[in-house]
């Protein structure tokens, strides 16, 4: 009987200790079970997030979608009740906020508010910048560390009239440059962040660092290239305001090119017809180079051909052109011409040279090049005064096979390799050597000759020349 009894009990004790153990095991596997689905609900968070920002990379029409989606993909991921995304600005020293999700508490001291004029917290926190260093938000970019605000933590008591029960702030460095802050928090019955939190906080906020520098990379790449596509269109409007082929005069042969160093040019040439007899020619430098020298060169241009069809000798209208460019010339700026008149009725050339570089006239009798000096200053320096009394016309006549060189300082100045410039000595053998080929042999011949100079050297200046031959 007492063997039966032990058994009996032995097997109670099994069956007993066989549940417990059924039961343990049971909950183990639910735990497990539960913990395996926190982490796949996290991991597709994770992948939700970081398929979010990289649609927003990849397509411009959801460029400015970024911020929105890297606050509320960290939401998601850590089940947190609000955030707040805070970018640096051109200079790297305040902290503008980008991006305020619903429920976001005020991560920096908000102004007093006097009246009801602004009631919405969520309208303050977007108003209201930091300063790198100030602040819980200017202090984690400035010593680029995480700050993890647990409920133990004092510096939490200010959050806490908002229901703020733990919260994280992160830097976000990437490629040694400081983009911005994360920033977020968990409130009213949402349990507090945990230490098991930190890990993935930091994650998120190295991933966003990274996706707002290729942002900003994606969107430098892509200003640059709209940049250039509006310089070649630019480029492609200033050729059209060049002309197209020379004139046909009788009794001259005319022969011009202009060569810019960059995109667009500060120098112009232009022929304009006057009346049936006469034809003007100007070669211009505007100081500076660029689009504001591009935008002057337009201007004179158009001031030019307007008033050069009016009445008045060459210097008259020369002295109008600098009476309506000056007002409207910044004072760093000027432009240097020279503007001739053509008749073909005769072999007189009346030249008015405003401060530009000295004309060169080639002799068909000897061969020789000399200087065409006439005074003159260039326009937009002075408002009349003194312009009117210095620039005045010139006369110069030309016998047949006699050429008139007009010409920029990018060609005597063009500079070769060591720096050294081409001369205005070797733009008139250049000449010499070519002038038994017309007007247009001239112009080939000295920019060939330039371009040999220069080698592979890009341009120092723009170029432009015009050669006018006597017939």
């Amino acid at each position: 009987m007492l063997a039966e009894f032990i058994l009996s009990t032995a097997l109670v004790a099994t069956v007993g200790w066989s549940i417990k153990a059924g039961r343990l095991h049971r909950r183990q596997v639910t735990e497990l079970m539960r913990e395996k689905v926190k982490i796949q609900t996290e991991e597709r968070r994770v992948f939700d997030f970081l398929h979010a920002i990289g649609e927003a990379l990849k397509d411009d029409s959801h460029a400015g979608d970024l911020d929105g989606r890297i606050v509320e993909g960290a939401l998601r991921i850590l089940e947190a009740d609000g955030g707040t995304l805070y970018l640096t600005n051109v200079k790297g020293t305040v902290l503008q906020p980008t991006y305020v999700s619903k429920g976001s508490p005020p991560f920096v001291e908000l102004p007093k508010i006097v009246g009801s004029a602004m009631t919405s917290v969520h309208a303050q926190i977007r108003l209201q910048a930091v300063k790198v260093g100030e602040g819980l938000i200017g202090l984690a970019l400035a010593e680029k560390n995480v700050i993890s605000l647990l409920p133990t933590d004092a510096r939490l008591e200010r959050l806490l009239a908002y229901g703020v029960n733990s919260a994280f702030i992160a830097p976000l460095v990437y490629a040694g440059q400081n983009l911005g802050v994360l920033a977020l928090a968990r409130s009213g019955k949402s349990q507090p962040f945990g230490p098991e939190h930190f890990n993935t906080f930091k994650a998120l906020a190295e991933q966003t660092a990274f996706s707002l520098f290729d942002a900003f990379l994606h969107h430098e790449a892509a200003e640059k290239q709209q940049i250039e596509k509006d310089l070649n269109i630019a480029n492609e409007v200033q050729r059209i305001l060049l002309p197209s082929e020379p004139p046909v005069i009788e009794g001259f042969n005319v022969a011009g090119t202009n060569m810019p160093a960059r995109y667009l040019s500060g120098d112009y040439f232009d022929y304009i017809p006057l009346d049936e007899d006469r034809t003007g020619v100007v070669v211009a430098d505007v100081s500076g180079k660029g689009i504001p020298a591009a935008l002057l060169m337009a201007m004179t241009r158009t001031a030019l051909r307007l008033l050069a069809r009016g009445e008045g000798t060459a210097a008259e209208v020369i002295r109008k052109l600098n009476a309506q460019l000056y007002p409207d010339i910044r004072e760093d700026m000027f432009i240097s011409l020279a503007y001739v008149v053509m008749d073909r009725r005769g072999n007189e050339i009346r030249l008015v040279r405003a401060g530009h570089d000295a004309p060169l006239v080639y002799r068909a009798a000897d061969k020789s090049v000399t200087k065409v000096n006439p005074p003159g200053m260039a326009v937009g320096i002075d408002s009349g005064g003194a312009f009117n009394r210095v620039t005045n016309e010139f006369s110069l006549f030309l016998e047949p096979g006699d050429c008139l060189i007009l010409y920029t300082d990018g060609v005597t100045e063009a500079q070769d390799r060591n720096g050294d410039e081409f001369g205005l000595e070797a733009m008139i053998r250049s000449v010499q050597a070519s002038a038994s080929e017309g007007a247009a042999g001239i112009v080939q011949r000295v920019t060939s000759d330039v371009k040999a100079f220069i080698g592979d050297q890009p341009p120092h200046d723009d170029i432009t020349l015009i050669t006018i031959l006597k017939k």
